[in-house]
């Protein structure tokens, strides 16, 4: 790297991810440097990203974009790209992530995601390719604080995609897969609630329905076969709950 280069910082949130972290960090390497944004963990995560090298900052979690918000004011490099510790940087992708910011065609750029499920890379569902805009110039960059699930940057510029993935090792069982899909649900309704949006009786079947045929048939769902169904059929269930989740929610609130 000449001293002309632009610079990248890695931040990595974390909480309770000793298993995961150590392959993390081990494929940042290409980084300038490496934040770690920690949410008060009590496993020995902030260890491990401190004999890595890592810098850590612990800061208490109110959501998803809050804290990639956080990290943004202490980054103090140009460019930030955000990993997830249960993700990796293939050398090919990190490669691409240095060039990308050297030509600084765009303000960010969206990276495509391979998704590993109990072993299994998934091919359709909207599970591949599954672009993330994760690479950002810093001072172009910002994150809507009240979008508590699925966050995406806001960018001041234009973006494109890279071309090579990023993998991530997302669900070892159905077990934490339906665990994680009830907490995303809780945090959907709670996002719809403060949009505004309501539920009608038949929302509760057609939009269920509705999301079962998008995963399973629009976005390709049967190239991972037995599997690509079991997952359509529980992305449906996952609807269902975050509606009914934002009924109670609007009761309460009127």
């Amino acid at each position: 790297m000449t001293p002309t280069e632009p610079t990248i910082t890695a931040v990595v949130l974390t909480r309770d991810e000793a298993e995961h972290l150590p392959e993390c960090l081990a494929s940042l390497g290409f980084a300038d440097a490496v934040l770690v944004l920690d949410s008060e963990s009590t496993d020995a995560t902030r260890d491990i990203a401190q004999a890595a090298g890592a810098r850590v900052v612990v800061h208490p979690f109110q959501n998803f974009s809050r804290q990639r918000q956080a990290a943004l004011g202490l980054v103090e490099t140009p460019w930030v790209l955000f990993v997830d510790a249960d993700e990796r940087v293939p050398p090919a992708l990190a490669a691409e992530v240095r060039q990308a910011v050297v030509q600084g065609a765009a303000a960010g750029y969206w990276i495509p995601r391979a998704n590993v499920f109990f072993g299994h890379r998934l091919r359709g569902g909207g599970w591949w390719p599954d672009h993330q805009l994760r690479l950002l110039e810093v001072a172009r960059a910002t994150y809507d604080p009240d979008r508590a699930v699925h966050e995406v940057a806001e960018v001041d510029g234009p973006t494109t995609r890279l071309s090579e993935p990023m993998v991530h090792l997302n669900y070892a069982s159905w077990a934490e897969f339906r665990a994680k899909q009830r907490d995303y649900a809780l945090l959907e309704a709670d996002r719809r609630l403060a949009e505004g949006q309501r539920v009608r009786v038949q929302h509760l079947v057609t939009r269920p329905a509705r999301e079962a045929w998008r995963r399973y048939v629009t976005l390709g769902g049967w190239r991972d076969g037995w599997l690509g169904v079991g997952l359509a059929l529980s992305m449906a269930w996952y609807e269902g709950r975050a509606l009914i989740a934002l009924s109670r929610r609007t009761r309460r609130a009127a």
